[in-house]
């Protein structure tokens, strides 16, 4: 089975390489001398102090195959290839709420790196479905659980 493409900017790349050789190298060996401490105690049966520790091992070498696993399948948009005729992924589009009027700003980006509250979402959210591959002009419904939005695609901006 594939694995899934992990869609990021050269931002979200950057951010995690940080990450992965944070917990690689610092949180590690925190890690390890806290395991390490733990012992000298004594009984690690019944040492809350050691299992604490393990279980926050166990968090950081699963998180260190996570990122590893999304290096690996990293796709970077690549900004050169962003254009301003139709949305895609790394485009921030400028969308007028046809109900209410007021318009909103979006980057479209992967799932990883989507933050509502910064104005990036997921091309796999509703939204982002719905406005990937249209055109400035176009009208476009989004089903959401509280019914259908209707947005028209103001402008299409590169950044």
């Amino acid at each position: 089975m594939k694995e899934k493409e992990t869609i990021l900017t050269i931002e979200g790349l950057k951010k995690l390489e940080e990450e992965l050789e944070q917990y690689k190298t610092v949180k590690r060996r925190e890690v390890a001398q806290r395991i390490k401490q733990a012992i000298e105690f004594g009984d690690i049966s019944e040492n809350s102090e050691y299992e604490d520790a393990k279980n926050e091992q166990a968090f950081i070498e699963g998180r260190i195959l996570t990122l590893e696993k999304m290096l690996r399948n990293a796709k970077i948009i690549d900004d050169e290839n962003i254009g301003t005729d139709e949305v895609s992924l790394g485009s921030t589009v400028i969308l007028k709420d046809m109900e209410y009027g007021d318009d909103v700003e979006y980057t479209i980006v992967g799932s990883i790196e989507a933050d509502p509250e910064k104005s990036r979402i997921s091309n796999e959210s509703p939204v982002g479905k719905a406005i990937l591959g249209q055109r400035k002009g176009s009208v476009v419904e989004v089903n959401v659980p509280a019914g259908v939005l209707k947005y028209q695609i103001v402008d299409i901006i590169r950044r």
